[in-house]
């Protein structure tokens, strides 16, 4: 049998349930390990973070139920590859650009405003997707863009407003409540990969069906946020232009943060790029995609687990940000072979991004650790819109690619462009470890590693 129409479902099933127990046994690992668990544990406080995970985390339920089967379904609706590389590059070219703007709006226009549009937004888009007409299709990803943006940041500007300014609650806590959330994300993406692919595959509703099964939740969502969350806007105004200006000048005057900009916007536009690649890789027609959507979260989880165990046994987390890089640039070396046109290995392609997403589990943590203690706070905003711009045009750009007929063959050439991009991460992140060599800023504390969430990057 050609390796290319090999059906992969029966090694995707194994695959699962073994890296299932292995991410089990090192979250439990992982958990035991971590800072004093009576902090926070103050009954009001509670209550008030129930309430907000009631409404957060089935918002990126809905959003999670979004990612396995958005390629499929431009291909099912019959686009060509080139075709839905565009609606990609719609999507992250949204999210990115409106990334700037909406925590300002979120700010000046009320946060409980925006989520709701939120809401609205997502549940638009998701409703675009029943039709077949490429401008419609267009319009929902950017639909879909905006979304995505709003949830990144009204949702939790919102929470560290009502959490200091009007329960009072100590700052440290915030850091509770956001480690909280990332667990619980993870094991929802696990969740929704599972529930998608039992109706779309099991049940043979199709492709559209997560999108369909989203709106519900979207709609509660709004519902709740409308009847129980207050307003709360920023004391403050942003000068836009100002805060971009500082940003800039920030950059420019330290390497620390030219380097960790640079990194993250060469291995975070290789991850853009890897989102829209491995359903076509992957898809013989056989493949229960969102079985692999959740294996490669079950490796994600795995790989922050890891990379816990790892900072507590004070192993530098530049180290484990190389290591990360590292990972990444193997896979993709893997998959340069591995998606030849005419000898692709679908089995050695699976393999090669599960590591990719174990490297990617390991890089976020990582990347949100270095990014607090490196980059100013009162400038962060502003200078981590300056490196979306390049993450942005990298991955559009090689998506864009796939109108070239060198590329339309495998795509084997987009991963070695991606390889190139994370070996230049590779050299930025060794030049940040000799810049950051005996800096105190960078010494090891796990509990500010704790922060970072895990958001749905497909």
């Amino acid at each position: 049998m050609n390796k290319e129409q090999l059906d992969i479902t029966p090694i995707v099933y194994s695959v699962f349930i073994s890296l299932s127990i292995l991410c089990a046994l090192l979250q439990y690992w992982a958990h035991k390990i971590r800072r004093d668990e009576t902090i926070g544990n103050n009954p009001q406080f509670l209550k008030f973070q129930r309430g907000y995970f009631a409404v957060y985390l089935v918002a990126m339920f809905a959003d999670w139920l979004q990612g396995p089967y958005l390629y499929k379904l431009y291909s099912y609706y019959g686009f060509q590859e080139e075709q839905i590389a565009i609606l990609y590059v719609f999507g992250f070219a949204s999210t990115v650009i409106l990334g700037t703007w909406t925590p300002i709006a979120a700010d000046q226009f009320g946060r409980k405003k925006l989520c709701i549009v939120f809401t609205v937004t997502y549940s638009l888009s998701c409703m675009l997707k029943l039709s077949r007409s490429y401008g419609i299709l267009l319009i929902g990803r950017v639909l879909g863009g905006v979304a995505t943006s709003v949830l990144f940041s009204a949702f939790e500007a919102w929470y560290v407003h009502e959490h200091i300014e009007t329960h009072d609650f100590p700052k440290e806590w915030i850091s509770v409540t956001f480690a909280k959330a990332s667990f619980w994300n993870g094991l929802l993406a696990v969740l929704a990969g599972m529930t998608t692919n039992i109706f779309s595959e099991w049940f043979g509703l199709g492709p559209v069906a997560p999108y369909m099964m989203a709106v519900p939740f979207l709609i509660f969502v709004g519902i709740i946020i409308s009847t129980h969350w207050n307003e709360n806007y920023s004391a403050h105004k942003v000068n836009f232009t100002k805060s971009c200006c500082e940003g800039l000048r920030n950059i420019v005057s330290s390497e620390k943060i030219f380097m960790i900009g640079a990194i993250e916007s060469l291995y975070e536009s290789v991850i853009y790029i890897v989102i829209f690649l491995w359903t076509p890789i992957l898809d013989t027609g056989h493949s229960a995609l969102g079985l692999v959507f959740a294996s490669f979260m079950v490796s994600i989880l795995i790989g922050q687990a890891v990379f816990h165990i790892l900072a507590w046994r004070n192993i530098p987390v530049v180290a484990l940000l190389l290591s990360s890089t590292s990972l990444a640039a193997v896979a993709n070396i893997i998959c340069v072979f591995s998606s030849h046109p005419e000898k692709r290995d679908i089995q050695a392609s699976f393999i090669a991004f599960l590591i990719f997403q174990f490297g990617v589990g390991m890089y976020f943590p990582a990347m949100g650790y270095l990014r607090n203690r490196v980059i100013p706070e009162n400038y962060r905003y502003s200078i981590m819109n300056w490196f979306r711009i390049p993450l942005n045009l990298i991955s559009c750009a090689v998506l864009m690619l796939l109108h070239e007929d060198v590329f339309r063959h495998g795509n084997r050439m987009i991963f070695v462009i991606c390889t190139f991009l994370l070996f230049l991460a590779l050299l930025c992140g060794v030049r940040f470890l000799k810049l950051s060599k005996g800096d105190e800023e960078l010494k090891q504390d796990v509990y500010m590693m704790e922060s970072e969430h895990i958001h749905n990057i497909f």
